[in-house]
């Protein structure tokens, strides 16, 4: 799925309606706040973002979204000038394209990057001792057990696996699953969905891997 965040209008139907009939599935948002739920609610694959919202810097989103999230990112920009986009690369964007642009030009620069991404016969199953996740389809298993888990807990687990032994910190977790500015939102929620998540992966029966607390700072998955 691809999550499309611009402020204009007009751009993101006609963008939704070029790029739905290329093949892709869109869901699309008009400012930060939006495209935060988005990433909370949704599989999304690739993250197309306009840098000039309405009610933050594309910027200071993206630096959020890249702290600890694998998540390819083409950013959107109308500014002439080349710092910006040279910041936006810097802080993990995969790819620009500089407003206006042609529909077509867009889904060739989606197609590369996801290519760059997910290369043929890269593996999508994360394993560790018993627990599988499958970060295509979104499915977690134990032993071979389905395990049911909402958007939020797969996220957290997703991102641990993805890094096992990895010490991901509360902010880097509030911006990269919850999509949050970190020195806004509690860290009080991370806690309880870290809670939610061992709770239903010990009553599936996983004894390995486990979710370690790293005291005062974060989480992190230990084999």
């Amino acid at each position: 799925m691809i999550a499309l965040v611009d402020d204009e209008a007009d751009l993101v139907e006609m963008a939704t309606a070029y790029l739905t009939r290329d093949g892709f599935r869109m869901c699309t948002a008009g400012d930060t706040r939006g495209a935060a739920a988005l990433l909370r609610t949704h599989p999304v694959d690739l993250l197309v973002l306009d840098l000039g919202l309405p009610d933050g810097n594309g910027l200071d989103f993206l630096r959020g979204v890249r702290a600890g999230r694998h998540l390819p990112v083409i950013i959107l920009t109308g500014w002439v000038e080349e710092r910006e986009r040279v910041v936006g690369l810097e802080l993990g964007a995969d790819d620009y394209v500089v407003k206006p642009f042609s529909l077509p030009e867009l889904a060739a620069r989606i197609r590369a990057v996801l290519r760059r991404a997910h290369p043929p016969g890269a593996d999508a199953v994360h394993r560790v001792g018993g627990l599988a996740v499958d970060t295509r389809s979104r499915e977690v298993s134990v032993d071979g057990a389905p395990v049911a888990l909402t958007p939020l807990e797969y996220g957290l687990l997703a991102l641990l696996i993805s890094q096992p032994r990895q010490v991901f910190t509360t902010g880097q977790l509030l911006s990269a699953v919850w999509g949050a500015d970190p020195d806004r939102q509690d860290g009080s929620s991370v806690v309880e969905h870290v809670y939610r998540l061992r709770r239903k992966l010990a009553m599936a029966g996983a004894t390995s891997p486990r979710i370690t607390t790293v005291r005062g700072i974060g989480y992190r998955l230990d084999p």
